[in-house]
């Protein structure tokens, strides 16, 4: 079966930290850029964060520069979103995405992408 599954979000404190994972299964990541989606209660979907297959590069949304980190390891099919000083702002279902130009889409505003999973819930809140 062809899918990416999220896991790691829930209710964090403001100032916590949260790691998403992202497991692909029925196809491979090698060949493709990358990356995570938010989506706030009311609000469009937002493109945070993306690495390139080819040469490795990485983007951030001026939203979580500095405060998340995105990674993948291509061993495990599985790419990673570690998010540090998390602000009540951040909260949204986060969705991870593979496409072989999943960066391009991402940094002009396109939320294209051939594979997408499901969706994890993020709540920041004291």
């Amino acid at each position: 079966q062809v899918q990416l599954v999220e896991s790691g979000g829930g209710l964090v404190q403001p100032g916590g930290s949260l790691r998403l994972s992202c497991e692909a299964s029925g196809f491979t990541l090698d060949n493709l850029a990358v990356g995570w989606f938010r989506q706030a209660p009311g609000k469009e979907r937002e493109g945070i964060s993306c690495i390139s297959s080819s040469d490795g590069s990485i983007y951030y949304a001026d939203s979580v520069k500095g405060r998340f980190t995105i990674s993948r390891d291509n061993a495990k099919n599985t790419m990673y979103l570690q998010m540090n000083s998390l602000k009540p702002e951040d909260t949204a279902v986060y969705y991870c995405a593979a496409d072989p130009n999943l960066c391009v889409h991402l940094t002009y505003g396109r939320g294209w992408s051939d594979y997408w999973g499901r969706g994890t819930q993020v709540t920041v809140s004291s």
